[in-house]
């Protein structure tokens, strides 16, 4: 018997554990019988909840660099933000998806695997990012309705061009199999802090440009793209693609209403379908996961 859990109740680790030991073979079985729905719903809109950023050793928001590191309370956080109204779904790596799988969580949502997570954060590796997560044979066989990855390019760093191969061998086995992959590129470059994004609009613009254009079709390629430093910017760089996109919500060190803020006027774009938003939504500086959720899903 699968342990459950309600949206907002403690999650029984023991629980979770056992099945674990004792039925390992629940998770496929809890797969197999999921209720699935349309990547798209009658909305029109999207509205994901992330959580792929443990697996890199990311577990930081804001001040808190092990904010994310309570498994037990990350899963209740996502319990709950995903009973929410309006939310279509989640993207995470294989072991919480599991996890969600085991609590009944994710039936009737969209459950998007995270695919590439060797760029460790802080690496000397970073830019070589291995597929180390989900493959596309693994998305199929679960019935997940997409997967997600992550193409960062620095020009400087010969591990760029490892990224971009790998990323369009996935572009390509997710579209002979019909599944949608999500594409969050960025430009980037090194410095004494470590890994920089540039979200100036140029950089957005041509990263927008490298990743439509992987692989050997783009028939099931999305993209899930950063609002630009200067918002007012975001509707000339989203001209770049005809690709369907979502936005990606980022860290913003507690400050909900500085992001929403953002997301909003980007919101509007004709290519913009929704929002990918983890740490922001789970982790608010006042506590209030349900309401920075609902807050989110109102944008949309």
């Amino acid at each position: 018997m699968s342990p459950s859990t309600a949206a907002g109740a403690s999650v029984d680790v023991s629980a979770l554990v056992r099945t674990r030991a004792h039925h390992p073979e629940a998770i496929a079985e809890a797969a197999a019988r999921r209720v699935r729905r349309p990547l798209v719903g009658a909305s029109g809109r999207l509205m994901i909840i992330a959580a792929d950023h443990p697996a890199r050793g990311a577990l930081g928001v804001g001040k808190d660099p092990l904010a994310m590191a309570d498994r037990a309370d990350l899963l209740q956080r996502l319990c709950l933000a995903l009973s929410r109204p309006g939310v279509d779904g989640v993207l995470a790596t294989a072991d919480i998806l599991d996890d969600l799988l085991l609590l009944g969580a994710l039936d009737g949502k969209v459950v998007m695997g995270s695919m590439n997570r060797g760029g460790l954060a802080g690496a000397a590796f970073e830019l070589d990012d291995r597929f180390t997560g989900h493959r596309a044979e693994d998305l199929e066989r679960l019935g997940f309705d997409a997967g997600k990855l992550l193409l960062r390019v620095d020009y400087d760093d010969p591990g760029s061009l490892a990224t971009l191969y790998s990323t369009a061998r996935a572009v390509d086995a997710m579209a002979e199999r019909q599944l949608p992959v999500f594409i969050e590129p960025f430009l980037c470059r090194r410095s004494p802090e470590g890994l920089r994004n540039d979200l100036s609009a140029d950089a957005v613009t041509r990263s927008i440009a490298i990743a439509s254009g992987l692989g050997g079709t783009s028939a099931y390629t999305w993209l899930k793209v950063p609002v630009t430093e200067n918002p007012d910017d975001m509707a000339r760089v989203m001209e770049t693609s005809t690709l369907p996109a979502v936005l990606l919500g980022g860290d913003v060190a507690g400050d909900t209403d500085t992001a929403f803020e953002k997301w909003r006027g980007a919101l509007q774009l004709p290519t913009v379908y929704g929002l990918v938003a983890g740490r922001t939504l789970l982790y608010p500086a006042d506590g209030d996961v349900a309401g920075a959720v609902d807050t989110a899903v109102g944008l949309l």
